[in-house]
C-alpha cells in the first residue's frame, strides 16, 4: 500500500524553502514599512486628539531652531532599540484606543486627561534616564560655555545629583499641564 502524502509532500524541498524565505523576507519588509510609517509625525498627529500636541510642538525649539534640527514625535517618544521600541508601540495602542472610544477625542476631554498622560510620559522618561533625549543631548557633548548662564550652572549640578533631562525640562516641546489640585494637596 502506498503512503499518502499531503500536498506539500509532493513539492521539492528546495521549492518549499525558497517560498518560505521569500514569504519571510516580504513579511519582514512589510512589518518594517508599517513600523517606519507609524513612526512618522504625520501618522502621530493624524488623530484629532494629537492636534493640540502638534500645535504646541510647532511652537517649540524641537520644531524650529537656529541649528535647523527638527525632532519629531518618534524622536522623543519611541526608543531606537528594537525591544523597547516594540514595548512603546504596544503602549501607544492605548492612545488609539482612547481616541476611538471617545475618551480624549475633543480638546476638552484631552485637557481633562492631559496631566495623567503627561505624568506617564515623564515617569517613562525618568525610568529610562531620558534615553530618547540623549540621542541628541548627551552630557559629554555639551559645550557649557555656549549655554546660557542658568544652564551653565544647572547642568553640572544635575550631573552630580544624577538627575535626568525630564527632571527639569518637562515643558520643552509641549505645554506643561497644571497639576490637579487634589494631587498638589497630597
Amino acid at each position: 500500500m502506498r503512503e499518502k502524502r499531503g500536498w506539500f509532500g509532493s513539492l521539492p524541498t528546495w521549492l518549499l524553502v525558497g517560498v518560505g524565505l521569500v514569504a519571510g523576507v516580504l513579511s519582514w519588509a512589510g512589518f518594517n514599512t508599517a513600523l517606519d510609517y507609524t513612526n512618522t509625525t504625520e501618522f502621530c498627529v493624524s488623530c484629532h486628539s494629537m492636534q493640540t500636541n502638534d500645535r504646541e510642538w510647532k511652537e517649540s525649539m524641537h520644531y524650529k531652531n537656529a541649528a535647523g534640527v527638527r525632532a519629531g514625535c518618534a524622536d522623543c517618544h519611541v526608543p531606537k532599540e528594537f525591544v523597547p521600541k516594540m514595548v512603546a508601540k504596544v503602549m501607544a495602542a492605548k492612545d488609539v484606543y482612547h481616541e476611538i472610544m471617545g475618551t480624549i477625542d475633543t480638546p476638552e476631554k484631552y485637557e481633562a486627561h492631559r496631566w495623567d498622560m503627561a505624568s506617564r510620559v515623564w515617569a517613562k522618561m525618568k525610568a529610562t534616564d531620558s534615553r530618547e533625549c540623549r540621542t541628541c543631548h548627551d552630557w559629554d557633548q555639551m559645550d557649557l560655555s555656549e549655554q546660557g548662564r542658568s544652564a551653565r550652572k544647572r547642568h553640572p549640578r544635575a550631573i552630580d545629583k544624577g538627575e535626568t533631562c525630564i527632571d527639569c525640562h518637562k515643558g520643552v516641546a509641549h505645554e506643561e499641564p497644571d497639576e490637579p489640585e487634589d494631587e498638589a494637596a497630597e
